[in-house]
């Protein structure tokens, strides 16, 4: 699992498709996520575009980011009906889409769980840069 400077984190489903979705911190951050809006298959994104939002019970609505560039193929659907589940299982069953990976170097370029556990968005300025590349496959 990789993780993005906006808190979104990408995992390979296999060498062409990534599952993505928001980080556990992101949604403790954001508490109790009453809808999320999904973006819709087909859609296309760059890395860091927004693709949706999420809106939490106090009413605070946040963006959420694409961590890849890529094609959507699939959503998750389990969260219409229950956007609680990003809560209870943000980087597993309340995943948000899986995309058809466009430039897989991308991933080599997020951060790993250590490098996220330690990330401080204040701390940092430029992001990615700060980050040696590394071979994700």
């Amino acid at each position: 699992m990789r993780y993005s400077k906006t808190h979104s984190w990408v995992e390979l489903e296999d060498k062409e498709t990534a599952i993505i979705g928001i980080s556990d911190k992101a949604q403790f951050r954001l508490g109790e996520i009453i809808y999320v809006e999904l973006p819709q298959v087909g859609d296309e994104f760059e890395q860091d575009e927004s693709m949706g939002s999420l809106e939490s019970i106090d009413g605070a609505v946040v963006t959420f980011y694409s961590p890849i560039t890529g094609e959507v193929i699939e959503v998750n659907e389990a969260l219409d009906n229950s956007p609680d589940l990003i809560n209870r299982s943000p980087e597993g069953d309340g995943w948000i889409a899986k995309m058809r990976i466009e430039i897989p170097r991308e991933i080599g370029l997020l951060m790993t769980p250590e490098q996220y556990e330690r990330y401080d968005e204040d701390d940092f300025d430029d992001g990615y840069e700060e980050y040696e590349e590394e071979e994700y496959y």
